[in-house]
C-alpha cells in the first residue's frame, strides 16, 4: 500500500495582502461575448481509494482546520519542475476542503501556459481567468460548479495565450482581491517555478505556498531554489507534499514506528 504524499513542514509567517487599485477600462469592441454563468453541478466527485481520501483528509485538517485564527484561506499550490502532480494535489484538496467546511471553495487555474484542472475534471472550458482578466465582468461569472453547491472552478479560460503578461498586473490583483471576497477558500494551480516566476508573483499575494514535490523524481536543488526564490520574496511557504510516495516496508507497521 502506498500514502500519497504527506505534509512534510510548516514554515513562514504571515505576509501582507495585496492592495489593488481599480482596474482600468477595456474596450468593449476587444471583449469576446459575455460568459455564461454556470449555476448547476457539471462535474462528478473525483475518484479516491479510501487510503488517498484518508490522507487528503490529514492534509486538508493540518493546512486549513487545525491552525485556528491563521488558518490560510488563499493558498498557492506550485511545483519546483513540471510533471509533479501539482493540478492533481490542488484539484483533490479543494474538494475535500469543501466536504470539510460550510463555506465556499473555488479553485483558480492561474497556470496560463500549461493549464490542466479543467482536465482534471473532465469538463470545458469555456471561460475562465484569462478572459476574467480581459474583461469587466464579476468575476464570479467566470466560475463553474464542480457538483458541490459550495465548489468552484475558474479554469484558464480561452484566452490563456493572451493573457499570460497579465499575471503580473493590476488586473490580476484586482481579480485575486474579487475572489477573496466572493469565496470562502480560493486554491490556486499555478506553473512550476522552473517555468516561471507566476507562483512568486501570486504567492506575495496569497496567505501563502504549498510546494509539490514527486517522490523519487524531484530534484534536491530545485526543491531548494524553489524554497530561496520563495522566501526570498517574502512569501509564506506553508509546507511541502510528497507525491506518490512509497513505503520501504508495510504501511500497517511504519505507522506504529
Amino acid at each position: 500500500m502506498s500514502r500519497n504524499f504527506e505534509l512534510l513542514q510548516r514554515i513562514g509567517r504571515e505576509q501582507a495582502l495585496y492592495t489593488t487599485p481599480p482596474m482600468a477600462e477595456v474596450e468593449s469592441e476587444q471583449l469576446p461575448e459575455r460568459p455564461v454563468v454556470f449555476s448547476e453541478p457539471v462535474a462528478p466527485p473525483l475518484p479516491m481509494a479510501s487510503g488517498e481520501l484518508e490522507e487528503f483528509t490529514k492534509l486538508v485538517q493540518r493546512l486549513f482546520i487545525m491552525p485556528g485564527n491563521e488558518s490560510p484561506r488563499t493558498v498557492v499550490f506550485a511545483s519546483p519542475e513540471r510533471g509533479n502532480g501539482s493540478s492533481w494535489v490542488c484539484a483533490r484538496v479543494a474538494e475535500v476542503l469543501a466536504s470539510q467546511v460550510s463555506g465556499s471553495v473555488c479553485l483558480v487555474d492561474a497556470n496560463l501556459r500549461r493549464p490542466g484542472l479543467h482536465s482534471q475534471f473532465a469538463i470545458e472550458n469555456p471561460y475562465g481567468l484569462s478572459d476574467a482578466l480581459l474583461r469587466p465582468d464579476p468575476v464570479r461569472s467566470f466560475a463553474q460548479n464542480l457538483g458541490r453547491p459550495n465548489l468552484w472552478l475558474v479554469s484558464c479560460g480561452s484566452n490563456a495565450e493572451g493573457a499570460q503578461n497579465l499575471l503580473s498586473t493590476d488586473r490580476m490583483r484586482l481579480r485575486m482581491s474579487e475572489l477573496r471576497a466572493e469565496f470562502d477558500y480560493v486554491l490556486l494551480d499555478v506553473a512550476a517555478l522552473g517555468d516561471a516566476n507566476d507562483a512568486v508573483l501570486l504567492g506575495c499575494g496569497a496567505d501563502g505556498v504549498v510546494l509539490v514535490l514527486k517522490a523519487n523524481s524531484s530534484r534536491r536543488e530545485s526543491a531548494r531554489k524553489a524554497m530561496q526564490d520563495l522566501q526570498n520574496a517574502k512569501a509564506r511557504v506553508l509546507g511541502a507534499v510528497l507525491n506518490q510516495r512509497t513505503f520501504p516496508i508495510p504501511e500497517s507497521i511504519y505507522n506504529k514506528l
